[in-house]
């Protein structure tokens, strides 16, 4: 932490002699440690720094990176555990994860059957993670629906992705909204809203797509009122809401904005109708 707190200091420069590979290990090491000041105020921040600002790894290190990433001991690390710390590990694994993809969108280096494991990867990733929570009063930021989201905003607007793909996605935010638990109050609503914002911004499925797409996330209402229907139900609410208020007045949205507001207004039973 110390050593950190130093590189921190001096903006992210090394010292002579010092390489950055030294400490790639020891950053992968304590990716998910409790402390939040060592993994979400120092650790981040300097993946974020070394990877998107100053690219200093070369094209295979990120390769390498990746792989460890993507991991039984990392974006894997306890999958499907509830409740315990092991949910830091796995989401600040997928955090740097968006900052490679990131990085090939703008130099593209990944091969198209890379980019297609990748996004398996991350769907069987969030179909298989269960700790929901936001932040914690011990611990800070969980976010794994945010963080995961983060990654598939970058794959879903990468050349290398497919319709059938960018389907695939859709489909895992309608399983994540849908998961009976746990209501999103940390605004991971909006981290979600962003893959559909570029998705519609960015005209990489066609408009009938995604109003139909929409328009099904109103079927929970037809199930039998129970909690997790509740939960369910509030949480496509406030994605709906999210995205509609994203989008502004576009007027080249029109037809999408008038599926939105029937959409909500079926999932608002206190609408007036």
């Amino acid at each position: 932490m110390l050593d950190l707190q130093r590189i921190e200091k001096d903006e992210y420069q090394l010292r002579e002699g010092e390489q950055h590979q030294d400490y790639v290990p020891l950053l992968l090491q304590f990716i998910g440690d409790p402390q939040p000041e060592l993994r979400d105020n120092l650790i981040y921040p300097m993946f974020y720094m070394w990877i998107k600002e100053e690219n200093r790894f070369s094209e295979e290190e990120l390769r390498s990176f990746l792989s460890v990433l993507t991991d039984k001991n990392h974006l894997f690390y306890h999958i499907g555990s509830e409740e315990d710390q092991s949910v830091f590990t796995r989401t600040f694994s997928a955090l740097p994860i968006a900052l490679i993809v990131q990085r090939h969108r703008q130099n593209p280096f990944f091969t198209q059957v890379e980019i297609e494991q990748l996004l398996h990867t991350m769907l069987r990733y969030y179909k298989e993670e269960k700790d929901l929570r936001g932040y914690l009063s011990e611990g800070g930021w969980a976010h794994s629906a945010s963080h995961g989201a983060d990654v598939l905003a970058e794959l879903v607007q990468c050349k290398e992705c497919s319709t059938v793909m960018r389907g695939e996605i859709l489909v895992a935010i309608s399983e994540k909204l849908n998961n009976g638990k746990h209501i999103f109050s940390d605004e991971d609503d909006e981290r979600l809203v962003n893959i559909v914002d570029g998705i519609i911004d960015n005209e990489l499925l066609p408009h009938q797509e995604i109003a139909d797409w929409i328009s099904s996330l109103a079927q929970c209402c037809t199930l039998p009122r129970s909690r997790s229907q509740v939960i369910t139900r509030v949480n496509n609410k406030n994605f709906i809401r999210s995205l509609y208020f994203r989008r502004g007045q576009d007027s080249r949205q029109n037809e999408l904005h008038t599926v939105m507001l029937a959409t909500e207004a079926k999932l608002n039973r206190f609408s007036i109708r």
